[in-house]
Order: C-alpha cells, then sequence, then structure tokens
C-alpha cells in the first residue's frame, strides 16, 4: 500500500489530532470534537471500452504515472455514483459518450502514491461523441491486446486480463 498523507487536523474544527486506540487500532482522535477520524477509501470508476478487438486507452498527463495509459477513469465524487463517474470521465477524457453494459470487476490499488484504493471497472460501447484526448489525458487511442503501450497501474493491468479472459 502507498504511503498516505498524515492527518494532523481536526476537519470539523481544525484542533491538531492525538492518536487513540479505537476499534482494534489505532486512530487519529479529536479531543475537542470528541470524534475519532476515520480515513475513507478512495474510490475511482474506470470504463473499458472495446472496439474491434482494441481497447481504449488514455495517456496520462499527470501523476500518478504520469505518461502511462491507463482506461478512461477517475475518482468518485462524494455524491456520485460510481457508473456516473464512469459515463463522465470517458466523456472528458477521450470526447466519447458510453453506454454502459455491465460490471467487469473491482480492482484493488493504493500501490503508488495518489492512486485509488479500489477501482469499479464497467464495461462500456460507444453511443456517441468524436475520439479526442481532454481533461487530464494527453492523448487517447484504441490499441490491442498484443501491442498495448506502457500501463500506469495494476488495475489497469487487471482489467485488461479480465477481459482477454473473459471478452
Amino acid at each position: 500500500m502507498a504511503d498516505h498523507l498524515a492527518l494532523n487536523f481536526c476537519p470539523q474544527c481544525g484542533t491538531p489530532l492525538q492518536d487513540r486506540e479505537a476499534h482494534g487500532r489505532w486512530r487519529r482522535y479529536c479531543p475537542t470534537c470528541d470524534r475519532i477520524i476515520f480515513r475513507d477509501p478512495k474510490v475511482a470508476a474506470a470504463v473499458l471500452v472495446e472496439e474491434d478487438g482494441r481497447v481504449l486507452l488514455v495517456r496520462r498527463v499527470f501523476g500518478p504515472a504520469k505518461g502511462h495509459w491507463s482506461l478512461p477513469a477517475g475518482f468518485v465524487e462524494y455524491d456520485e455514483q460510481p457508473t456516473v463517474t464512469a459515463v463522465r470521465e470517458c466523456r472528458e477524457e477521450t470526447g466519447l459518450e458510453v453506454e454502459l453494459t455491465g460490471l467487469l470487476d473491482v480492482i484493488p490499488g493504493g500501490e503508488l502514491p495518489g492512486e485509488a484504493s479500489f477501482t469499479v471497472v464497467y464495461r462500456g460501447r460507444v453511443v456517441g461523441g468524436d475520439l479526442r484526448a481532454g481533461d487530464d489525458a494527453g492523448e487517447v487511442g484504441f490499441f490491442p491486446l498484443e501491442a498495448l503501450p506502457p500501463l500506469a497501474f495494476a488495475s489497469t493491468r487487471a482489467a485488461l486480463e479480465r477481459w482477454r479472459v473473459r471478452p
């Protein structure tokens, strides 16, 4: 698992946090709010779009794994369903409108700092739009499995392997 940023101040009141044993492990605690601070996992949603035996990938402009390729994906906002995130991120990064056709897998992550704790990967098909790089993607393209560019995340590799054995 990647190292995470330290939590030093209460997100509610700003008081310096202390350490306290709670629920079987040491956790951050706010003495002013009398509140245990639970660290929630960061969830990403991705969509695997296949066309003529090739898969849609985006080249990352920012870290983690800047310059490497991944499925169109992004972090799920606190008030957003993962399905909405997957469709939105694909549109923002590739210019393509997709319809989700099913769930491919839920894949653990977190190997790199800033990477999602796990990624919900959907299958999708193109229903509109024009292929173009956008948002935090520098390039986009469809690639055959036998000629993939350098991949950014273990979760991308796992999703592609799952797709390869269950097309």
